[in-house]
């Protein structure tokens, strides 16, 4: 059984739209922890506007350690109630988003990455379907946007499973929920 990796790029302040704040803080470091994360995936699941944006962004894609061949290839998974269908090898998740994530779970073996995806992030947490939490805390306050979790969220509660610190200052905390 997979596990569920939610993987989020946030500023100080919290907040993870527009993440182009980031790409002053990407290096070697950094590009090495993103593949290897990857590559101990079997599939991505993606809310809907996340994946409108990376499937006209990544199939044109290319590059020379195989991160856009893999992220082209690997099967996709859209949470949405509005989208019809998918390309980019992608299908649409559709009735309960819980009961469809607890199949991806049971289908695949190693992990199902979640980039972006605030919302869908959010309701994954309310069910108790996301099993890490990877939060790529940058060293920069963006100052408006939206946040992976603005007011009004439920109270969850997580434990550390382990810190990645990148010498541009970037740094990955790692949590687990603290009830599993």
């Amino acid at each position: 059984m997979s596990k569920i990796v939610a993987l989020v790029y946030l500023s100080l302040d919290g907040v993870m739209e527009s993440p182009a704040w980031t790409a002053p803080y990407f290096d070697e470091e950094h590009g090495r922890y993103a593949h290897q994360a990857l590559f101990a995936a079997d599939a991505l699941l993606l809310g809907r506007e996340t994946y409108e944006g990376m499937s006209q962004a990544w199939p044109g894609m290319t590059d020379e350690d195989g991160f856009a061949d893999r992220i082209n290839s690997m099967p996709k998974h859209v949470a949405s109630a509005t989208l019809e269908s998918a390309e980019w090898n992608a299908e649409v998740i559709k009735g309960d988003l819980g009961e469809g994530v607890t199949a991806l779970k049971e289908k695949y073996e190693r992990d199902v990455l979640i980039y972006g995806s605030g919302a869908l992030i959010r309701s994954l947490i309310t069910e108790g379907l996301v099993d890490e939490l990877k939060l790529w805390v940058h060293p920069v306050v963006v100052g408006k946007g939206k946040r992976l979790f603005p007011e009004g969220v439920p109270t969850s509660t997580w434990k550390l499973g382990g810190t990645t610190t990148f010498g541009s200052g970037a740094l990955v905390l790692d949590y687990r929920p603290a009830g599993k």
